[in-house]
């Protein structure tokens, strides 16, 4: 084990950990652990949400997917920047403002309140919805931390994802919303810093520059074009790429929630451009990596999800590779502490209360919040020791089932007032299950390869709409309006 590389990384968790000490203040209420009771300013909004989107995914499957298929797989960044983009731009006020007006701390209630259900189904589903794909996303990138751990140190990978899921369950539990904000906030700036680093340092160690870069593409059969021909099969291709990435950022709870805790609805804007320039840098940072790293490891690498790691390995002392790996870790661990905060709130909001029906002390709420911690923690935990996928494959299953779930009825919720509560369930459970089983569908209708978030999202928005229209006479809307 190499105590050089170690010494950074036990380091960077004591700072997590003294962060979350810090940060930390008296938890009086569900408002207070869940969304830091509305208090967060716009450079905390920003840059927490944005570091809760870009997971180890960022580090590790970006990189990868350029490394192995070149430029054309820069499209998913191209999805990236736009949903987040448009998230800011239709969802981020509205949506802070309506969860405000309707006393709302998270989706699932805020869709109960605004379409009227009495009945607790929609509360109940989306529920679930969340929990099951969440999930699969903390135990994503908990399979990406047992690997750098696993990589670097020579610990056993189920050590690793043990040691990383208990330090981030520990700052959680204590703080809640205002030190995982917190958190992220550093992590965000640490990350983006370690990031542009490496693949500078990188180019300027190869022989003849972009040179390089080209004779090697061509050596491998690695396309450096951003449309590698002008086929019908590509450019549609490049459509799949950017609308499964693009399109589920209207329904990732643990992003939109970061929406609801900013201080004024009205510094959003501000937000906005802090937030879309840190991503633009990230994701150029991530495909420069994997640019670089063609002609880097010319003979290739057993595991491409670990380029950025191996070269950091080979162009730094231990010392420092060790502080530069501590921004995957940033990354992974910026997602996974909003998720399972968001898992916790769901449990004791939208669980607890719906099933047992009975008024709840606000202590009793946090207990039952911190106990969904724990629990959501362990599952992850225990569904990450299978490692039976690759991150990107993870990410991206957990990623369309949000998406599809959630996000058209977010958009349907702020800017539809005919979609009611029959359409709202069928739209999350449509969605829901497309996105599931799409994998097992596809075959059936097309030999072509279509990523779930395109069916799941449309079939979604569509449900709603239909149902909705098919049950008009039945609508019942609250008298809380849809805010402007």
């Amino acid at each position: 084990m190499n105590t050089y590389l170690l010494l950074p990384f036990a380091a960077y968790f004591c700072v997590l950990l003294s962060i979350g000490l810090i940060s930390h203040k008296k938890q009086n209420s569900s408002a207070d652990f869940i969304v830091g009771n509305r208090s967060l300013n716009f450079w905390v909004t920003a840059l927490s949400a944005h570091a809760s989107d870009m997971s180890s995914w960022l580090f590790m499957a970006f990189p990868a997917a350029v490394f192995m298929g070149g430029l054309s797989q820069t499209w998913i960044a191209f999805g990236l920047l736009t949903g987040m983009f448009l998230n800011w731009q239709l969802v981020a006020k509205k949506l802070r403002t309506s969860t405000e007006n309707y006393d709302s701390y998270t989706l699932s209630t805020f869709f109960e309140k605004r379409f009227n259900d009495t009945s607790g189904v929609l509360r109940l589903l989306t529920a679930i919805m969340a929990l099951t794909f969440l999930t699969c996303y903390i135990s994503a990138g908990l399979i990406a931390m047992g690997g750098i751990l696993e990589s670097l140190f020579g610990i056993d990978f189920y050590v690793g994802i043990t040691i990383a899921c208990v330090v981030i369950l520990i700052y959680t539990f204590s703080g809640g919303f205002i030190t995982v904000a917190w958190t992220d906030l550093f992590q965000a700036l640490f990350l983006i810093s370690m990031i542009l680093i490496v693949p500078i340092v990188a180019y300027f160690k190869l022989e003849n520059g972009f040179t390089t870069i080209l004779e090697s593409a061509r050596a491998k059969g690695v396309t450096l074009s951003l449309f590698p021909d002008f086929s019908f099969k590509s450019i549609l291709g490049i459509v799949f790429l950017i609308l499964s990435w693009g399109l589920g950022y209207f329904g990732q709870p643990h992003i939109v929630t970061k929406f609801m805790g900013i201080r004024k609805a009205s510094d959003m804007n501000k937000s906005k451009y802090v937030g879309m320039t840190w991503q633009l840098i990230a994701l150029l940072a991530a495909a420069a990596i994997g640019l670089v790293g063609i002609p880097y490891f010319a003979e290739g690498l057993a595991n491409p999800e670990l380029v950025f790691i191996e070269m950091v390995k080979s162009m730094f002392h231990p010392l420092l590779a060790g502080f530069i790996l501590c921004g995957v870790l940033a990354a992974s661990m910026s997602t996974m502490d909003s998720q399972i905060l968001v898992c916790g709130s769901v449990i004791s909001e939208d669980l607890y209360k719906n099933i047992f029906k009975k008024p709840a002390s606000q202590k009793e709420l946090l207990i039952i919040t911190r106990l969904g911690i724990v629990f959501v923690s362990a599952l992850s935990l225990f569904f990450a020791l299978n490692k039976n996928s690759t991150i990107l494959e993870a990410v991206l299953y957990a990623w369309s089932g949000l998406g599809c779930a959630f996000g058209p009825l977010v958009l349907m919720s702020l800017y539809s007032k005919k979609a009611n509560k029959f359409g709202a369930v069928a739209g999350v459970l449509t969605g829901g299950l497309v996105a599931g089983f799409w994998n097992t569908m596809n075959p059936y209708f097309t030999e072509m390869t279509i990523p779930s978030m395109i069916p799941g999202f449309f079939i979604s928005l569509l449900s709603i709409s239909v149902v909705s229209w098919l049950t008009e006479t039945e609508r019942s809307v609250s008298s809380v309006e849809v805010s402007s």
